[in-house]
């Protein structure tokens, strides 16, 4: 599994779940559509921290600036 994001995307991704968890735990968003991006916000958290998205493979991006091995 090789990297394949950079530290902007991750930083970026990041702050988004940050932001959504807030939302939710405040009561801005809730119910189902709350519940979802609980768990967007939850991959995203999970995908930074490892630095290597799946879907980024399947779509053939790659925003890590190291070359790769």
């Amino acid at each position: 599994m090789k990297k394949n994001m950079g530290s902007t995307d991750r930083a970026i991704r990041v702050l988004a779940a940050i932001a959504v968890a807030i939302l939710y735990f405040s009561g801005t968003i809730s119910g189902t559509l709350g519940i979802v991006l609980l768990v967007v916000a939850g991959v995203f958290l999970l995908t930074s921290l490892v630095g290597f998205c799946p879907l980024y493979t399947i779509l053939g991006l790659n925003t890590c600036s190291r070359k790769s091995q």
